[in-house]
């Protein structure tokens, strides 16, 4: 059973950075590929992007690209997100999840779908105020 706990959410103004932190315990953590979703209000929890077991390959979704960065440092037990350029509409509730066949079959397919994850966080807030 793996246990992950996110950090770092809050409230910044636009055009701000923030750098999101999930700790996980419990587990392999260089087995599994580690993916963040978001969920704004009223919106469907959607993918922000992943990261492969070694941290050599990442994806992202478009609406991120450019802005977002994944990166994770196996010895620490961790995963990071750091966010620039930050907007409005990524006012949301952040989660980090862990998955351990995507994390032996790096698959875009797999990576996009969030019911692939076997693990998730609790979520951290990130409100980016105009």
């Amino acid at each position: 059973q793996v246990q992950l706990v996110e950090s770092g959410g809050g409230l910044v103004q636009a055009g701000g950075s923030l750098r999101l932190s999930c700790a996980a315990s419990g587990g392999t953590f260089d087995d599994y590929a580690m993916g963040w979703f978001r969920q704004g209000p009223g919106k469907e929890r959607e993918l922000v992007g992943a990261i492969s077991r070694s941290g050599g390959s990442t994806y992202y979704e478009d609406s991120v690209k450019g802005r977002f960065t994944i990166s994770r440092d196996n010895r620490k037990n961790t995963v990071y997100l750091q966010m620039n350029s930050l907007k409005p509409e990524d006012t949301a509730v952040y989660y980090c999840a862990a998955d351990l066949r995507i994390g032996y079959r790096w698959s875009v397919t797999l990576i996009r779908n969030g019911h692939e994850y076997d693990y998730w966080g609790q979520g951290t807030q990130v409100t980016v105020s105009s």
